[in-house]
């Protein structure tokens, strides 16, 4: 079954996190969810769902998305989660994942191939994100000496359009689409209770020393996200003014400069150095 690798390795007893129902796949050319959730545990990272074939694909992003189409991020597939996960937001007090997460973006995705399973056996697919922050085309390419046939590396790569720039989304837009405004800690501070209360995780050994950690790097983060405010505003601001420009500006073709174009430059460079040397020359004999 799909799900059986992800129901193995939690303890449903003692995780919030949903076992699943197994459901039906969604029609050639629907429209489909997608998420992506930012999740620190033993390492923040981030981790993207598409939905497809009745489960959620999902693959581990360390770096987070980026919408410069100049970078490669590594994507690790992990296991098929449940639909159900795709609004899962909380504490996972231990085991596997231990941790906090948080529904960083949602929304829908449409394949841009035409075969999505045929697209994912070679190692090349490609797609579109309709969310509340990643929007536009994308693709996902399978590396080679990365990862192994039971979790395979990827790329994750924005394509250049309209929705692609040199923002640092995940800096830029750091906070939950599910609780307005929470970041890491706060999520932390509303679960803990309740769960820590009906499955307190251990105050020592391992998992005690995981929290302890996941604690302080979630008020870091925190203060950081403070701390940047001013200085990611205004370069925020300035990436927006850049990509203002590129929508206002007409459309460009990407073709080189014909040999005559380039020659056509260059002797009107030479022209008009000319003509500002007699000019200087002119000048100093007059003086």
């Amino acid at each position: 079954m799909p799900l059986d690798e992800y129901r193995r390795k939690r303890d449903f007893t003692r995780s919030p996190e949903p076992a699943g129902d197994d459901r039906d796949a969604a029609g050639a050319g629907e429209t489909r969810y997608f998420c992506v959730q930012k999740h620190l545990a033993s390492h923040l990272h981030y981790d993207l769902r598409l939905e497809h074939g009745g489960v959620l694909l999902s693959w581990a992003v360390p770096k987070g998305p980026s919408l410069d189409s100049r970078d490669k991020r590594l994507a690790m597939q992990v296991e098929d989660h449940p639909i159900e996960y795709g609004d899962f937001e909380g504490v996972i007090p231990d085991g596997y994942g231990a941790g906090v997460v948080m529904l960083w973006d949602y929304g829908t995705w449409t394949p841009e191939s035409a075969d999505v399973d045929a697209a994912l056996r070679k190692g090349d697919f490609k797609f579109r994100l309709d969310g509340y922050k990643l929007k536009g085309s994308w693709a996902l390419v399978r590396t080679k000496g990365y990862g192994d046939s039971s979790k395979p590396s990827w790329l994750l790569i924005k394509h250049r359009d309209d929705w692609s720039g040199p923002i640092d989304i995940t800096e830029f837009a750091p906070l939950s689409v599910k609780t307005p405004g929470a970041d890491l800690a706060d999520i932390l501070a509303a679960d803990t209770p309740a769960i820590w209360k009906d499955n307190p995780p251990a105050k020592t050994g391992d998992t005690g020393t995981l929290f302890q950690r996941i604690i302080a790097t979630a008020l870091e983060l925190r203060e950081r996200q403070h701390a940047d405010a001013p200085t990611r505003l205004m370069s925020s601001a300035r990436a927006k003014a850049k990509l203002e420009a590129i929508d206002d500006a007409p459309p460009r073709r990407a073709t080189a400069k014909s040999p005559t174009a380039k020659k056509t430059t260059k002797t009107a460079a030479k022209a008009t150095a000319k003509k500002t040397a007699t000019k200087r020359a002119a000048t100093t004999r007059g003086r």
